[in-house]
């Protein structure tokens, strides 16, 4: 096995390859590193490398056909403002799949992309510094 340092890379099955690009680098800050549209493309965002792959993708042939509904998994982005991530991609037009929900570690929402696939936007609770 090989290990890239670079980033740390994640699947996502898409319907639209092209949709899921403009989402993801519009809404939440990734930026193009490739394109195969429509089959496949990758964004990036800070180590994260989020692979884009539509029908015609040999990651998406690869899948068994009793695993092709999606799953609970997501990636989990983190922001310094949760309340003002919301206003702004509410304000673009994008709606969201649960409530804020807050706990010990911070709080979260999910937001879905255009095939579905879930996003996690997550701000850490603010924790006193330590002497």
């Amino acid at each position: 096995m090989t290990a890239s340092e670079q980033y740390a890379s994640v699947r996502y099955i898409v319907d639209d390859v092209q949709a899921a690009v403009d989402f993801y680098t519009t809404h939440l800050g990734f930026a193009l590193n490739t394109s195969a549209a429509p089959a496949f493309a990758d964004v990036v965002r800070g180590p994260l490398r989020l692979l884009v792959s539509g029908p015609a993708s040999s990651g998406a042939r690869a899948t068994p056909d009793d695993a092709t509904t999606a799953g609970r998994n997501r990636i989990h982005l983190v922001v310094d403002d949760l309340d003002a991530e919301i206003d702004r991609l509410r304000s673009a037009g994008l709606s969201f799949r649960s409530d804020v929900i807050a706990g010990p570690g911070g709080r979260q929402i999910l937001l879905t992309d255009p095939a579905g696939n879930l996003v996690e936007l997550f701000q850490p609770a603010h924790r006193p510094a330590t002497p």
